[in-house]
């Protein structure tokens, strides 16, 4: 039962998966495959069950066996010995009982193997109640000021990540300063702990060491609240929450009705929210798809603009969206965070073009960091190949 309710977890798993990305699955029609991992899955969860099954029969056998057993050797017993020694009421009322025997057997034992199968169930409840908590959301005596950061200065010094207690480290001692009001970009190949980098910004992951230091504050030395809040993200996959409009660019109800619309028309969404008939009253529904993949997106970046926070994250935010709602994106951060540090994870190259510098990332490691006209007229330089690469490629689907 132990084996069951584990891989249990994993087919429930891969059909969460699979219905989120059912649209990707359907367009390189690879349905045969997960269709066929998933009867894997279940075959790997129904084994142990059916083990199960087939040990609580066998008991249930074994147990009317014996109770057999002792019934007909009560019966013996009754015939062998002389007529006079047990009276015929008493002989009625044993063999009576014994024939319930059977039953309250198998019922006591069967009840008892499964309270014992379904106790596996708080074992893994348990499991659950002592994973380690994220760190506490505030720390009263070591608060930052309310207008923190104010420059936007980011220090990172020999930071070095690992996903598990005992696992290999993901970033290896990566030590660089982005300035306040600078642009950094952030490239490397898939897998080279760009990704990992953000997340130790907002501490998704904890240090395994070195530190990360934001306008002369130990990021670990603040609650979680205080430094996630502090901070603007425009994620790759944009996430809209079942509501309204409103909620979704304002969910703590902290800017009027005029600020939303405002920063609607920066966004570009001010006329597609106006033709809705209740406005910013109108119904967002979960994962927001009733609006575009760009409008989503479009919806983030007004998240961002009403929260005009110093530090400004973008990770591969134009990943999923069209050139046309790219373009908005980046000439509105352009615009409306020119004075912000704005730190940039890299999908399409052209997009970190302009920024301050550029950091390439490899394996984990800081491979170079600077200008990127400089990087591109380095020999051997990552950023310059990538560059190439993207290049080579956008010709190369031109063509066709």
């Amino acid at each position: 039962m132990r084996l069951n309710g584990t891989t249990k977890s994993f087919v429930a798993n891969h059909v969460a998966e699979t219905n989120a990305g059912a649209v990707t699955i359907r367009a390189f029609k690879e349905e045969d495959r997960f269709f066929k991992k998933n009867l894997d899955l279940i075959d790997v969860n129904a084994s142990p069950f059916f083990h199960s099954f087939t040990s609580n029969e066998w008991l249930i056998q074994r147990l009317e066996t014996i109770s057999a057993v002792v019934l007909s050797a009560a019966a013996l017993c009754m015939v062998v010995l002389p007529p006079e020694t047990f009276p015929a009421g008493f002989i009625g009322m044993a063999l009576s009982y014994g024939l319930s025997l059977n039953n309250s057997l198998v019922f006591s034992i069967q009840f008892q193997c499964t309270l014992a199968n379904y106790i596996v169930s708080v074992e893994r409840i348990n499991q659950y109640m002592y994973i380690p908590s994220e760190a506490p959301e505030v720390i009263e005596g070591n608060r930052p000021p309310v207008n923190w950061p104010v420059a936007g200065k980011v220090e990172i010094s020999n930071l070095q990540i690992r996903y598990r207690a005992n696992g290999p480290l993901v970033l290896h001692g990566i030590t660089c300063t982005f300035e306040g009001g600078h642009k950094i970009g952030i490239v490397g190949r898939t897998g080279s702990g760009k990704s990992t980098l953000i997340s130790a910004l907002f501490r998704l992951v904890e240090p395994a060491g070195g530190r990360i230091v934001m306008d002369g504050i130990d990021i670990s030395s603040i609650g979680l609240h205080d430094l996630r809040s502090h901070l603007g993200v425009i994620p790759q996959d944009p996430t809209l929450f079942n509501g309204t409009v409103r909620y979704n660019l304002d969910p703590l109800s902290q800017h009027s009705d005029e600020e939303i619309w405002e920063v609607l028309g920066k966004c570009q969404l001010r006329e597609a929210v106006q033709e809705k008939e209740k406005g910013l009253d109108s119904s967002v529904v979960e994962d927001g798809s009733n609006w575009s993949m760009g409008q989503r997106q479009l919806f983030c970046l007004g998240r961002a603009l009403l929260r005009r926070s110093r530090i400004l994250v973008l990770d591969e935010a134009t990943a999923s969206i069209d050139n046309a709602t790219d373009l908005i994106l980046q000439k509105t951060i352009r615009t409306e965070f020119a004075d912000c540090t704005v730190i940039t994870v890299a999908h399409r190259i052209p997009t970190v073009m302009d920024c301050t510098k550029v950091l390439s990332i490899s394996d984990g490691k800081l491979v170079e960091y600077d200008e990127p006209k400089k990087l591109m007229k380095r020999e051997g330089s990552l950023f310059g190949k990538l560059v190439k690469e993207y290049w080579s490629h956008f010709q190369s689907a031109e063509s066709h």
